[in-house]
């Protein structure tokens, strides 16, 4: 592939605190403990009044909760969810000590999305009725601007949580939430903000199940990423959020090194068939961090066990790093999230670091011919010092994240 300019490094960001929602549980315990007993949240589908016939990620009491009442104005399920995550794993108490470090105005909001709020949306168009005049219209209660934009979570979780930085909701598709640290990274390097929360949050909604469900993407069994009989993905939802503030001179920890962005402009929803733009995304963050390819430890793969998916990530793996890399998909854990996904699995990355437990390939059994020998299908202990996350969205909208424990 044609050479490219060698980005600046980047000045490492600590990771205060991180944060994961989804099919496997609240907080980053349940998270571990699902992996390592090699237990799948996935379930059969039984979203919305008909059903496909499908397996999803759900997460549970979602429909049973509700925001506090100083925020009903922001109330939907995928507000809730993102209410629900933000309380997980001390989260709060790290934004809080933030504040008090830098003031809430030097604290940035940044969230990734890609369906947001339309599941609210879709209920009102669902419930109109005629207005005064005749006209067809809202319901009374869903009659609030913020929940039909694609800014409804960032905006619901500036509220929340009293931050008055810089407030920014990216919505590229299934790379959204690993975007967020990118964004992040230049607001901190450009002076703007001295930390930052990031994020990301998608929920079920009609429109999603039955629009992968046209485009001939969902399986109608559990996914099973990179395997030979690999026929389609099974949608999921989550929450998850970090907190970044710019690393001391030696300090110790888990750390943002690199991060990596590239465009396809390929397809409206196929990937470049040899992976052209995932590898650039990968190589501009390794030399953002200032890392060799052999140095990666882990790389949380985008994965979501798609034909075509998982063939042109693997050609762009294998192009990228060595045999012995142990890369993995996580979405037959999961699900895949969608917009969330970029925040789980980087909160999954982060976890293998932390831990040195690094998961295996959920769901699949015979690896396909074309599958990279990098892909491991079984759990493995290992002391590792780097790992990646990739996220790839629609239209080739890539990106790649690298953080290290310092």
């Amino acid at each position: 592939m044609p050479s490219s300019p060698v980005p600046s490094p980047l000045a490492p960001l600590a990771i205060r605190a991180f944060t994961a929602t989804s099919a496997l549980g609240r907080g980053v315990d349940a998270h571990r403990t699902a992996l390592r007993e090699h237990r799948s949240g996935l379930r059969p589908n039984d979203f919305g009044p008909r059903p496909l016939d499908t397996w999803i990620g759900r997460v549970d009491g979602l429909e049973s909760s509700s925001l506090p009442e100083a925020w009903a104005y922001w109330e939907c399920r995928n507000n809730r969810l993102a209410w629900i995550a933000l309380q997980q794993d001390g989260l709060l108490a790290a934004v809080a000590e933030a504040v008090q470090r830098h003031g809430a105005e030097r604290v940035a909001v940044v969230i990734g999305t890609s369906t947001a709020s339309i599941g609210a949306t879709e209920e009102a168009y669902a419930r109109l009725a005629p207005d005064e005049d005749g006209t067809p219209a809202f319901p009374a209660d869903l009659r609030r601007a913020i929940v039909h934009t694609v800014h409804s979570p960032g905006d619901f979780v500036q509220a929340a949580t009293g931050l008055r930085g810089p407030c920014v909701t990216v919505a590229t598709a299934c790379s959204s939430s690993a975007k967020v640290f990118a964004q992040a990274a230049r607001l901190i390097g450009a002076g703007l903000a001295d930390a930052a929360l990031v994020g990301g949050v998608d929920t079920l909604c009609g429109s999603v199940l039955y629009g992968f469900n046209s485009l001939q993407l969902v399986s109608k069994e559990p996914c099973r990423p990179f395997d030979a009989a690999r026929d389609g993905l099974s949608l999921g939802e989550a929450g998850g959020f970090a907190l970044l503030e710019r690393a001391g001179d030696g300090e110790a920890g888990l750390q943002l090194r690199g991060y990596g962005e590239s465009s396809d402009a390929h397809h409206m929803s196929a990937p470049h068939p040899e992976g052209l733009g995932a590898q650039l995304a990968m190589r501009d963050a390794l030399a953002r961090g200032r890392v060799d390819a052999s140095e990666v430890g882990y790389l949380n793969l985008h994965g979501t066990a798609t034909p075509a998916n998982d063939r042109a990530e693997s050609l762009a793996i294998r192009a990228v790093f060595t045999d012995s890399l142990h890369a993995s998909s996580t979405k037959a854990w999961t699900g895949h999230t969608l917009g969330a996904a970029g925040i789980v699995e980087s909160v999954i990355a982060l976890l293998a670091l932390q831990h040195g437990e690094l998961p295996g390939t959920l769901g699949a059994q015979t690896p396909d011919s074309d599958c990279a020998p990098q892909v491991r299908l079984e759990n493995a202990c290992r002391d590792v010092r780097f790992a990646m996350n990739n996220s790839f969205g629609f239209g080739g909208n890539n990106c790649s994240l690298l953080f290290a424990r310092a």
